[in-house]
């Protein structure tokens, strides 16, 4: 379709959360079409540097600007809002879902997801899928088929994964906000890299319906990153809801979400701890203060803060939660295998998703179904943390957002894996030091975030810290399971103490 020229400049619109983008809508001031235009115009001009938007769809989203109704009704609270899809698990049909992976490069989806169903309901226009790495297993977005996706805030540096590409599209104005899903944090470590808040729902709040069940064991949960708490909490009460055949339920919110942003939180009790889990990867100093910091403001505001001892132990993930990764990699690899009528071979994917695949075959099914029963013992600690204090505050990572390339296998860790794949013995690699190594790498990074996606419970990161040299570095909550209506209240509580909506990366270099 044609496009036409922008009639709202970019300030003007980067002033406006989604919220306030849809309001203008309503009320005649830009069409869905002039908006679009302008969304289209930001990534045209910010997309070569940053890389967060790997399948440009503008035709698309034109034509579904066009198509929207004449007028929002009551169900269209994002009537006319651009809106970018990240390119993992949420089907747009007749739309490419790569997956970050080389694979499925001509893979396109037949129907829509559920999610996808609500969002158009709620009258987003999608134009783009955004970068992510292969499968979402990493918590970096450096795919080989996409290439790396850059932080806005500083270009050598990683927005974190996997839900990177959507984050960066967002810190930098592309879009007000864009979906991401989170398994072990990938909705909070970018939204932390990125200086974004981000929400991962309760297990069952938002179905993954109808192409999945649960994924990972019931880690994964999908929502989005957001420049603010209220796009958020509607954004929420948008998607949320049970499909019949889901295999997880949760109880309705008491009101929708939206309504919880804003209302008093009340005198609540607040633990926090910044206690390393992962030896090899200390919290830095800098995210230490950020959580100290945040303890203080909290005490200003009137809530109750107590430091405690972390309620888990290194094995949780270095065990019963590697574990799990290691069999659904497997399992990604044998429904890629039915996709492509063939084996799956060395050259569809990434060398350490190949690995990872071929190590779960070292791992009986009694391995696998032990440690997932010890993903019971922490959801009994974090229950009974929960039993005193409403809320547990830690950092969202360990340390400030990393370089691209940091997590990369070194020369020797490289060498070591392809020779091991050569004569057929990565499977026996089980307990080796490089796989440990390379574990550890990833895992120590998530040592914060992959606690609730093991617990189903509801998460949150607030941007509410910067480092010295100008990266963002977010703060953690977690509250009881099915209770997001806290974490939303306190989170309008935070923003309206310490803003962050006015702070914007950098313009990337031409």
């Amino acid at each position: 379709m044609q496009s036409t020229t922008p009639v709202m400049s970019f300030d003007e619109y980067a002033r406006c959360d989604a919220t306030a983008l849809a309001e203008l809508v309503r009320n005649g001031e830009v069409s869905p079409a002039e908006l679009l235009e302008t969304a289209i115009a930001r990534a045209e001009a910010v997309n070569p540097a940053l890389n967060a938007i790997v399948t440009p769809l503008y035709d698309k989203g034109r034509q579904m600007a066009a198509d929207l109704p004449q007028a929002p009704d009551s169900g269209s609270p994002f009537y006319g809002v651009p809106f970018l899809l990240k390119d993992l698990e949420l089907q747009w049909a007749g739309t490419p879902t790569k997956s970050g992976c080389v694979g499925y490069q001509q893979y396109v989806a037949t129907e829509d997801s559920e999610a996808i169903k609500r969002l158009k309901r709620a009258g987003l226009v999608f134009f783009g899928k955004t970068n992510t790495p292969e499968f979402g297993l990493t918590p970096y977005t450096e795919s080989k088929l996409y290439g790396p996706a850059h932080n806005p805030w500083k270009l050598t540096h990683s927005p974190g994964g996997s839900s990177g590409g959507s984050a960066v599209a967002v810190a930098a104005g592309i879009v007000p906000a864009a979906t991401a899903s989170d398994g072990g944090g990938s909705i909070r470590i970018p939204a932390s890299c990125c200086g974004l808040f981000g929400l991962k729902p309760s297990r069952a709040r938002v179905t993954l319906g109808t192409r999945f069940g649960e994924v990972w064991g019931g880690a994964v949960a999908s929502h989005a990153v957001t420049r603010t708490v209220r796009d958020s909490a509607a954004l929420l009460d948008a998607v949320a809801g049970p499909l019949p055949g889901d295999p997880y339920g949760i109880s309705a919110p008491e009101r929708p979400f939206a309504q919880e942003v804003g209302r008093e939180p009340g005198r609540l009790r607040v633990a926090f701890s910044t206690q390393t889990l992962i030896e090899s990867q200390p919290v830095h100093p800098e995210c230490v203060n950020a959580v100290q910091e945040t303890a203080r403001l909290l005490e200003r505001l009137g809530h109750t803060v107590e430091e405690v001892p972390l309620p888990y132990e290194k094995t949780i993930l270095t065990q019963a939660f590697f574990t799990m990764v290691l069999g659904e990699t497997g399992a990604v690899l044998r429904e890629l295998s039915e996709y492509l009528g063939r084996p799956v071979s060395r050259g569809d994917v990434e060398l350490n998703t190949w690995a990872q695949a071929r190590l779960a075959a070292g791992f009986s099914a009694t391995d696998f179904a032990y440690q997932k029963r010890r993903w019971n013992v922490l959801s009994r600690s974090m229950g009974q943390l929960h039993e005193t204090y409403d809320v547990f505050l830690t950092p969202t990572l360990p340390r400030p957002p990393i370089a691209i390339g940091d997590f990369q296998n070194t020369v020797t860790e490289q060498r070591m894996l392809k020779l091991a794949d050569s004569v057929g013995a990565l499977k026996y690699l089980k307990g080796s030091k490089v796989v440990d190594d390379i574990a550890e790498k990833s895992l120590g990074y998530i040592s914060f975030t992959a606690t609730t996606n093991m617990t189903g419970q509801p998460s949150m990161s607030v941007p509410l810290h910067w480092s010295a040299d100008g990266l963002p570095i977010g703060v953690m909550f977690a509250a009881r399971l099915g209770d997001e209506a806290t974490l939303f209240r306190l989170a309008g509580q935070l923003e309206q103490a310490e803003p962050w909506f006015n702070k914007r990366p950098p313009e990337p270099a031409k």
